[in-house]
């Protein structure tokens, strides 16, 4: 197998689960070193432990912080380039759904908390590792948006507004880097089979999210849900260097979900 991460160091928020998970045992398969932030410490002991049952010798910084406080994004930076001096690829994706509600009833304490987390996070790491790599003179982000950044999804205000906006800055930060050999691309998934998706379905059926499940992908071109290997894969690809001449763009991931009428 082609290692295309090679001493390279990959940075990735939100590596306790999910999407961060999945990206994180692509690249190490193919001999990256791991630095893993999330605010779960057991959780990136857990991915820890999957990646070096499968992966010998793979080396790791686990980070536990919250991408919302911006102190806590200096110091994953910060501790990164102390132990690797220097940051190749950054998964820029920690991020929640919040809670579903029509807007009028929607929580304002948890409009804040949804923004703080995708929008502010995502902020922060650009802002604290683009000079990185601004630096070095190359590097590779992908910025983690959502189906839900390109078209409405009911009852998801915050979130929606949240992942729209990360769509508009990965497009912003990618015109304003390209010409020190950086490229900023974000993914778009739509329903992947994480912990997170079950809990919005969960949100629908309480005492029965996976009919929840099966009624949502009836209206998918693909008639089923995405597995989250799929959007590590494509993590992989957009972070390895293979095609920096994509730039600024916001990939979905959906199973073609967002091109139906």
């Amino acid at each position: 197998m082609t290692e295309r991460f090679t001493n390279k160091v990959v940075l990735i928020t939100g590596g306790g689960s999910g999407l961060g998970r999945a990206a994180a045992v692509e690249v190490a398969r193919e001999g990256a070193k791991l630095s893993l932030v999330d605010v779960n410490m057991k959780a990136l002991e857990e991915t820890k432990r999957v990646i070096s049952e499968e992966v010998n010798g793979a080396e790791f910084l686990l980070i536990e912080g919250d991408v919302a406080n911006e102190e806590a994004v200096k110091n994953y930076v910060r501790d990164t380039m102390v132990k690797f001096g220097r940051i190749d690829a950054f998964f820029n994706n920690a991020g929640i759904e919040g809670k579903q509600n029509l807007i009028e009833n929607y929580e304002t304490e948890m409009f804040n908390k949804v923004i703080d987390i995708n929008l502010k996070g995502v902020f922060y790491g650009l802002k604290h590792v683009l000079p990185v790599m601004k630096k070095q003179g190359e590097g590779f982000i992908v910025n983690t948006s959502s189906v839900g950044g390109i078209r409405a999804v009911p009852n998801q205000i915050a979130y929606g507004a949240s992942k729209h906006a990360v769509a508009g800055m990965t497009k912003d930060a990618a015109i304003e880097y390209a010409e020190h050999g950086i490229s900023i691309n974000a993914v778009a998934p739509g329903a992947i089979l994480t912990d997170m998706v079950i809990g919005s379905f969960k949100q629908i059926n309480p005492n029965d999210w996976e009919s929840a499940s099966k009624e949502f992908v009836k209206d998918n071109p693909a008639k089923r849900l995405g597995d989250p290997k799929e959007v590590g894969r494509l993590v992989a690809f957009l972070l390895s260097g293979e095609s920096p001449f994509i730039n600024g763009a916001i990939i979905p991931i959906d199973g073609a979900q967002s091109a139906k009428y």
